[in-house]
């Protein structure tokens, strides 16, 4: 957990991406985009992320994870398990009508403001490369909508990473396709900085 030296809260949440072993860290960062985005911030920030999540997960323990810390700033990362259970064999496919009333039931209610943060696939598989089209894309229309209805910083992750992975190999930034290298999560931090204000941060 970051240390504050402006009064902002911070509280990223989602899934693996966003977890990255933060419950094994003293600071409780984890030692991903969190990390990188809490040491470049007077912010205090808290890293509530829970890998394998679903957004219907992450809906159960929003109240608790989310609400419960008072955020001035709330980031969000998800939806990229409720594409992978589709192919993975763990039987859940969560369509994106699903997808955006759990995020909606989520967001709507909170006075804080939003980061929202697009799941997205670095394709190294032939089966990564049809989620887009039967999967992934709808879903990260129902973020980028739900950013623009609500207000919310809206981080382009996929056209970002994608960009850099065109250049440096999908695997550089994300090995599975999925869990970003180091590599990945400074391009994903550094996609975060440059669209969130910093005058939100303190």
């Amino acid at each position: 957990m970051g240390s504050s030296s402006t009064g902002i809260t911070v509280v990223c949440t989602g899934d693996s991406v966003t977890d990255c072993g933060r419950r094994e860290d003293p600071e409780g960062l984890g030692d991903g985009y969190v990390r990188l985005v809490a040491a470049a911030v007077g912010a205090r920030v808290i890293n509530t992320g829970v890998g394998g999540d679903l957004s219907s997960d992450l809906a159960l323990r929003w109240a608790e994870d989310v609400v419960a810390h008072s955020p001035d700033v709330v980031s969000v990362l998800i939806g990229i398990n409720d594409v992978w259970r589709r192919y993975d064999g763990g039987g859940v496919v969560t369509g994106a009508a699903s997808f955006e009333r759990n995020l909606r039931g989520m967001l709507e209610p909170l006075s804080a403001r939003l980061v929202l943060i697009e799941p997205f696939v670095l394709p190294v598989t032939v089966e990564q490369e049809r989620w887009e089209e039967e999967d992934l894309g709808a879903k990260r229309g129902v973020v980028r909508g739900l950013a623009a209805s609500l207000g919310a910083v809206f981080v382009p992750a996929q056209e970002i990473l994608g960009a850099v992975a065109r250049g440096e190999g999908a695997e550089r930034l994300a090995a599975d396709g999925v869990h970003p290298t180091a590599r990945g999560h400074e391009v994903l931090a550094g996609a975060w900085l440059e669209a969130v204000p910093r005058e939100w941060l303190g």
